[in-house]
């Protein structure tokens, strides 16, 4: 699929969106170069900021399985990923599908759910696969978490530990709407549910292939060495303990091709990395005992070592 087409997939995918979702179109934007990139989204925000909305407003947007599971402390590991039963009228056991086994999965409220269950899912972010009593299930492909967390409230909730939040391509925060877009909200949702008003306007088939196209993005090798050199500066910074990973740069790698081939273009400048980093860096690092307010002060680090690194200023148009 050419550049052109990509954009204009990408363009219906976010209108149809837009019509449940009102004034976050950039989010919108990132969350749709996430799945393009193959990557999974954490969104964290307090309640009631349009999160799993947005994560059904989306996953209805494409004809594909959807699965939403809300996680809570008495979730089982096994709910997600299933489980071998004893059938009866057979005198075999069977395999049960878990909730894992869908293109998209909403992890609701992920934070709820105790480290065991969360572990559940590291295989099937990761390689795309779950085992079960030593047999391995492919999972449907493309395949797409997108998990919410509240922030703010931390009783009965379960802090996600660093190999959970590295597998996470991106992490955002909605926020509130201004004014004028609450004003659409409460127009828009007196009549009824838009979310029961959109359809699906892009095929698995069409994604796939919109994925396969993202690939053939341009990087200059002077991008590449501008991404190393930052992603060094934040293991060596002296607030930091514990830096941006090999996994970090070949996710802000990904999802700044994804991010130009929704723009219609078919090359990355260091000003789309500048952009991005700032939701792909900051929750992979680990900071130092005594600092406070984490994602803020990582998200500080970063915009720090950002203006310390040279740009590079060649010509990033392939040939």
């Amino acid at each position: 699929m050419d550049f052109k087409q990509i954009q204009l997939n990408s363009q219906k995918i976010m209108d149809n969106v837009s019509q449940v979702i009102f004034g976050k179109d950039e989010e919108i934007r990132l969350i749709l170069a996430a799945m393009m990139a193959g990557g999974h989204v954490l969104l964290e925000d307090v309640p009631g900021t349009g999160k799993t909305v947005l994560a059904k407003a989306l996953a209805k947007s494409f004809d594909c399985e959807f699965s939403r599971v809300q996680f809570t402390p008495d979730l089982l590991p096994s709910e997600l990923t299933g489980i071998n039963f004893y059938n009866l009228k057979s005198g075999e056991f069977n395999f049960r599908q878990g909730s894992l086994f869908a293109n998209i999965v909403l992890a609701d409220e992920i934070n709820r759910a105790t480290p065991r269950t969360q572990s559940g899912l590291l295989e099937s972010m990761e390689e795309r696969q779950i085992t079960v009593d030593g047999t391995t299930y492919p999972l449907p492909s493309p395949y797409f978490v997108i998990a919410t967390q509240n922030p703010i409230e931390t009783q009965g909730t379960f802090p996600l530990p660093e190999a959970q939040l590295d597998r996470f391509l991106i992490q955002l925060r909605l926020g509130y709407p201004d004014d004028a877009e609450s004003v659409s909200i409460l127009q828009k949702h007196i009549d009824g549910v838009p979310l029961a008003r959109i359809g699906a306007v892009c095929s698995m088939l069409e994604f796939e292939q919109m994925q396969e196209g993202t690939r053939s993005v341009y990087i200059h090798n002077d991008v590449y060495k501008y991404i190393v050199e930052i992603s060094s500066k934040t293991r060596k910074h002296e607030d930091v303990l514990l830096g941006v990973s090999t996994r970090g740069m070949l996710a802000l790698t990904r999802m700044a091709q994804a991010f130009c081939a929704i723009e219609g273009r078919d090359f990355v400048t260091p000003k789309d990395i500048v952009e991005l980093i700032p939701y792909v860096f900051p929750h992979r690092i680990v900071l130092k005992g005594g600092l406070k307010n984490r994602p803020l002060a990582a998200l500080s680090i970063v915009q720090g070592i950002i203006e310390e690194v040279k740009v590079p200023v060649e010509e990033f148009k392939k040939g």
